[in-house]
């Protein structure tokens, strides 16, 4: 059964009311997290590139990516869990794991399962929560993976059109 209806759903999907491009999150986290998901990537076989400004190169140890210089250019990895969805994990901080994801990308229940699943396989992972924001409104969760309900579940209420 899918976590999330697209009938229940979609105004959380819609790019004009959540902007484009929502930030999801892993609060709490630290470099062993990173980690984790870097590993998680590998595992799975998602396609990904990694880039520090233009150069792409190999996907490096996330302990070298966060303890590069604080005016270093913040660097990005760009993970397909299929060929039509993409994430782009940036390596802002170390105690939060932190990516976008393009809400284009993600119409229709078939979209859905393949992010919910996205989401669910990185909270069993680090057995944590991966929230997602509106874009511009951090802080303020409207869905994501509960670690204890094993689950993607709505944290807001849908905004009706």
């Amino acid at each position: 059964m899918a976590d999330l209806l697209w009938d229940d759903v979609r105004s959380f999907f819609d790019p004009d009311l959540m902007g484009s491009l929502p930030d999801v999150r892993v609060p709490n986290a630290s470099v062993e997290d990173w980690q984790a998901v870097l590993d998680l990537v590998a595992e799975k076989g998602w396609k990904c590139q990694y880039s520090e400004g233009e150069t792409v190169i190999p996907v490096p140890r996330a302990e070298a990516v966060l303890s590069r210089p604080a005016d270093a250019e913040c660097p990005d990895l760009r993970v397909w869990p299929t060929a039509d969805v993409m994430a782009i994990f940036r390596f802002r901080a170390d105690d939060e794991v932190d990516f976008d994801v393009d809400l284009r990308e993600l119409q229709g229940q078939d979209r859905i399962d393949v992010f919910c699943g996205f989401l669910r396989k990185i909270g069993r992972r680090l057995g944590k929560p991966v929230l997602m924001d509106t874009e511009g409104d951090y802080g303020h969760p409207v869905l994501g993976f509960d670690a204890e309900a094993d689950r993607v579940v709505l944290l807001a209420d849908p905004q009706v059109r």
